[in-house]
């Protein structure tokens, strides 16, 4: 009978096979977990598809494991942690990737544009605003995989208006304030730029609001919809 596979078989399809002896340099680097990483969520690269962890419970290297990686390595292990269950780790890690245009690196930055963590937004907003910008590589790549991967934007798209709605919304009175909305405004013009048409818009309209100052929107039961897994208090870290 064949064993089912570890922990590391999983992780190493959260890239592309031709990454995959990079893929294990950086999983002997990381150790073992008690926990196992939450489950995958599955995104195309290039034609390729990935499972990438929703949340990893590794504890970070030593300064000493890390000396040994490559930078592409290192590229995968900060990717690899922004799937990390604390925040602060996530937000850490997402620092060092976020300005990639590596095709394989966008999904980890779009995964976490569709998160709690309001700080981690700021952090993407003002990373991409490149993505203003047509005919550069970071639009190139934040487009591509925006067009084929629709239902996983769609997703984040209502993510990120229902996570504000819960929790955000005594900060952030109008949609448009929060820097969630600058995130998909942006990565929606990359994605329009490389279909050739608008991409479809799940939020309310940036810069419209009602006499509540909340955005007004045909998609009421988006903005009004409880964040996904209920409605605490406030969000975890």
């Amino acid at each position: 009978m064949s064993q089912p596979p570890d922990d590391s078989d999983h992780l190493a399809m959260a890239f592309p096979g031709p990454l995959a002896d990079d893929v294990r340099v950086v999983l002997a680097a990381m150790g073992t977990s008690r926990l196992k990483p939450a489950a995958p969520f599955p995104v195309d690269v290039q034609g390729r598809l990935l499972a990438i962890p929703t949340r990893l419970y590794n504890d970070e290297p030593s300064a000493d494991a890390l000396e040994s990686l490559s930078p592409r390595q290192l590229t995968i292990l900060h990717c690899l942690y922004t799937r990390h269950h604390d925040g602060r780790i996530r937000r850490r890690h997402l620092e060092c990737v976020v300005g990639s245009a590596q095709p394989w690196v966008v999904p980890y930055v779009v995964q976490l544009a569709g998160e709690y963590v309001v700080e981690i937004l700021v952090v993407i907003r003002e990373a991409l605003g490149d993505l203003d910008t047509p005919g550069t590589a970071l639009r190139a790549a934040y487009g591509r995989f925006i067009v084929d991967n629709p239902s996983f934007f769609a997703r984040t798209q209502r993510r990120v208006v229902s996570y504000w709605s819960c929790y955000h919304r005594l900060d952030y009175t109008r949609f448009p304030d929060y820097p969630g909305c600058t995130v998909l405004e942006l990565l929606r013009a990359a994605a329009s730029d490389l279909a050739g048409h608008p991409w479809p818009r799940l939020t309310p309209p940036a810069g419209r609001a009602g006499p509540s100052g909340h955005c007004q929107t045909p998609y009421r039961d988006v903005a009004l919809r409880p964040a996904p897994g209920g409605s605490p208090a406030r969000p975890p870290v």
